[in-house]
């Protein structure tokens, strides 16, 4: 247990928050000697993967930072062309991904290059180029974080949606994830038709790529478009991709024949968040700290020397600004803290 830590190299923006207790769990057994604690017992928790996909909108966090940094990969069951492979929470994601890929497994390929840890990742669930998490997930171990008790949660079980799933809902901040199982195949299943992934793979002659090529093409458009953590502060994509009535779409459609758009359950269309911001002039804006990424208009960038809440009112100004233009609400992806 550490006290007044600096967690600026533990979140992707760069704000230097310091934290009042800060511990690291290595090995989820450890766990239960941190729950008897009197710092755990008495202060407010959070529970902090790999830090890239939140702002913290204070300078202090008045409470206990629990770091998951568990390690371990292994193949639960081979059978045919299934393969169950657990995850311990603290693996880095993108890792993970490459791993896979390197085995012949398919299931996770479009999810290469998305930062953080593999415990975040049911929690978000995650997705990028037309897969997210839940379409590989199995079960995950979680621990009560009052009771201690282990629980598994199967796929139906959390409720995945649309970058959601139970724990940012029903059960936010009950649970604490420890380890994911992946159902993953040998079976080659590649989904080339989200995004620019078909056409970049043609521009480079491969038209019928190996797994390790696609994965090695995601992770290529995606250096291309989003900017470095290490470099410029950042926590990928700001925004959900909004999803709208399929009347509102139409009637938008007349106006902006020209809008992407991908077709949802129910009735419903996703609409690009990044092309609305573009449209709505926002691509490339900045001010001396932060700004709206020349390359990415998804991704709210800080230059330094900024505070949490000018990226706060930053993003509500741009919320504002589709609001009055389109009729479109877009909510914030990353957690505000």
């Amino acid at each position: 247990m550490k006290t007044n830590i600096n967690l600026q190299a533990y979140n992707s923006f760069g704000f230097p928050v310091t934290a009042k207790y800060f511990v690291e769990i290595n090995d989820a057994r450890e766990l239960e000697r941190l729950f008897r604690m009197p710092e755990y017992k008495n202060e407010k928790r959070l529970i902090l993967s790999g830090g890239n996909n939140i702002l913290f909108t204070d300078s202090f966090f008045d409470g206990l930072v629990i770091l998951m940094n568990n390690k371990g990969i292994k193949t639960v069951t081979d059978e045919g062309d299934t393969v169950i492979v657990r995850a311990q929470a603290g693996e880095d994601w993108p890792e993970f991904v490459k791993k896979m890929v390197e085995k012949g497994l398919y299931g996770v390929e479009n999810l290469a290059h998305i930062p953080g840890k593999v415990g975040a990742a049911p929690v978000q669930n995650i997705g990028a180029y037309g897969m997210e998490l839940k379409d590989s997930f199995l079960k995950c171990e979680a621990i009560h974080l009052e009771t201690g008790r282990k629980r598994i949660f199967d796929n139906k079980e959390c409720v995945f949606g649309y970058r959601s799933s139970i724990f940012k809902t029903m059960l936010k901040g009950q649970y604490l994830i420890t380890s994911v199982d992946f159902r993953l195949s040998k079976q080659a299943d590649l989904k080339l038709d989200y995004g620019n992934i078909r056409s970049y793979l043609n521009e480079h002659g491969m038209t019928n790529p190996t797994l390790l090529q696609l994965h090695d093409a995601i992770c290529a458009i995606r250096d291309a478009k989003l900017p470095d953590p290490k470099v410029i502060g950042n926590a990928g994509s700001f925004f959900k991709n909004p999803v709208i009535k399929a009347e509102q779409f139409e009637t938008l459609q007349q106006q902006y024949p020209e809008i992407p758009h991908y077709d949802e359950p129910n009735g419903k269309v996703k609409v690009p968040a990044g092309w609305l911001i573009e449209r709505a002039g926002w691509k490339g804006w900045h001010d001396e700290h932060v700004g709206v990424y020349e390359k990415q208009a998804l991704v709210l960038v800080h230059y330094g020397g900024g505070k949490a809440q000018d990226v706060v009112d930053l993003a509500k100004n741009i919320q504002k600004s589709i609001k009055e233009k389109f009729g479109i609400e877009i909510a914030p992806e990353v957690n505000y803290i």
